[in-house]
């Protein structure tokens, strides 16, 4: 099968991930070369040829729907004659549970997992349960999120690039203004809680900046003091009327942007699908330069 980087399919377009990162395709593919490649557009074409009703039929002999019994907290729906334990939350054990982790799975299933579960899905926690299950079945459990024929292990990779892609983003499209305390502050709307992913990449570029970003989405604060290590503040409240007080030269370097942005742009040559795939909408909101 040739993955062209897209696929129409009753009008509406599907993408490859490699056609959203950079355009490209993955060519003439393989069962192997897919499995390796997680080429969407393989899968999608094979699931088109199969049927809805071959596809169901193995999906529930692989268990797909069957649910474990466990819950993250925040993601519970009740249901009646049903008897919930809730386990509290203990460093100690969590630690436990991360050590066991990278010395049985490697470190690379861990930052799986770890992404995994800071994505908005309400069934990661079920997907990274039954993965750990999987990969006691395989000779060699430290491979288990190359055996992407599991339908779990399948899940919890397509979960982690998912919020490793958005992280990414954010990383090249956050915005920071300058407020009159001299705080540099930005706000995001992720969909996942993509916090812990960018933290580091900001605290290496402005080590002796005092800086804030505001999680919209989860409520949360990203802090970071000038020379100290960064933080996780939850449950404060965003004062909205401190961060509309900008700078004096924040007003003036936000107008020169956005006329720089407007400045570079060459009306004949715009394209505003190539734009939306390279820069999605939702991102534009806290981008000065689409004010």
């Amino acid at each position: 099968i040739r993955c062209t980087g897209w696929l129409d399919y009753l009008g509406t377009t599907f993408r490859c991930w490699i056609y959203r990162t950079n355009g490209g395709n993955h060519g003439l593919e393989t069962v192997t070369d897919a499995i390796r490649d997680s080429c969407n557009i393989f899968f999608y074409t094979v699931g088109e040829q199969l049927g809805i009703e071959t596809l169901t039929e193995y999906a529930q002999a692989y268990g797909l729907g069957v649910e474990t019994g466990i819950e993250l907290r925040g993601k519970t729906q009740q249901r009646l004659f049903c008897e919930y334990t809730v386990v509290d939350e203990c460093e100690k054990k969590a630690v436990s549970v991360e050590r066991m982790i990278k010395h049985n799975l490697g470190y690379n299933t861990y930052w799986d997992f770890y992404h995994a579960l800071l994505s908005d899905d309400p069934s990661k926690g079920e997907a990274v349960f039954k993965t750990m299950q999987a990969a006691r079945s395989i000779p060699d459990s430290a491979r288990i999120m190359e055996h992407l024929s599991d339908p779990n292990a399948a899940k919890v990779f397509e979960l982690s690039r998912r919020v490793s892609n958005e992280a990414h983003m954010y990383k090249e499209f956050i915005r920071f203004r300058e407020l009159e305390n001299g705080v540099l502050f930005s706000e995001i709307s992720p969909k996942s809680q993509v916090l812990t992913c960018i933290a580091g990449h900001f605290a290496d570029r402005f080590p002796l900046e005092n800086w804030v970003i505001w999680d919209k989405t989860h409520h949360a604060f990203l802090v970071h003091k000038a020379r100290q290590n960064w933080g996780i503040v939850w449950g404060e409240e965003l004062n909205r009327g401190g961060v509309e007080k900008i700078s004096r030269n924040e007003a003036e370097y936000e107008k020169l942007w956005q006329g720089f942005f407007e400045s570079i742009s060459i009306k004949e040559r715009e394209n505003p699908h190539l734009q939306r795939t390279n820069l999605p909408v939702r991102y534009r909101r806290e981008m000065p330069e689409f004010y």
